[in-house]
């Protein structure tokens, strides 16, 4: 029953893994093939700006924010000890799935007060955060759990 449990909490520690390297990937994308990738993810009228005029704050604000999404995969890893030790692990597993649920959760008043916002796309998004924010936190429990008996 051990091995199976622990099975289970590293199969949800990496599919956070996975979203998140995918996601920066994808945003990560966005710097080649400008302007349009960044409205199609979304993204705000000030990074979309910056892109269309070449300036370097879209780029870069990239570069940020595809590095959290990376250090969230690393996290995960960590969590699931496929990796050494990170400091902090168990800070940012929380503080990573309280914000994916958080992002996940924000969906619904999104559906409901600018619905000409809600695409497909941020629905499948919101879901699939809210999802990982869950998984964070149930994968590392479980990986914690398993430790202890």
């Amino acid at each position: 029953m051990k091995i199976k449990s622990l099975v289970f909490a590293r199969a949800l520690l990496l599919f956070c893994a996975f979203t998140a390297t995918v996601t920066a990937v994808a945003h990560m994308s966005c710097i080649v093939l400008g302007e349009q990738c960044y409205r199609a993810q979304l993204a705000p009228n000030i990074i979309i700006d910056s892109a269309l005029q070449g300036t370097y704050f879209a780029p870069l604000a990239t570069l940020f924010i595809s590095s959290l999404f990376l250090l969230c995969a690393l996290y995960a890893l960590s969590a699931a000890k496929l990796i050494p030790h990170i400091p902090l692990t168990r800070f940012a597993i929380f503080t990573i799935s309280s914000l994916c649920i958080v992002r996940g959760g924000a969906t619904l008043p999104l559906l409901i007060l600018q619905p000409a916002l809600a695409s497909i796309f941020a629905v499948i998004a919101g879901m699939l955060w809210f999802l990982c924010g869950l998984f964070y936190i149930w994968g590392y429990r479980l990986v914690i759990s398993e430790g202890k008996s």
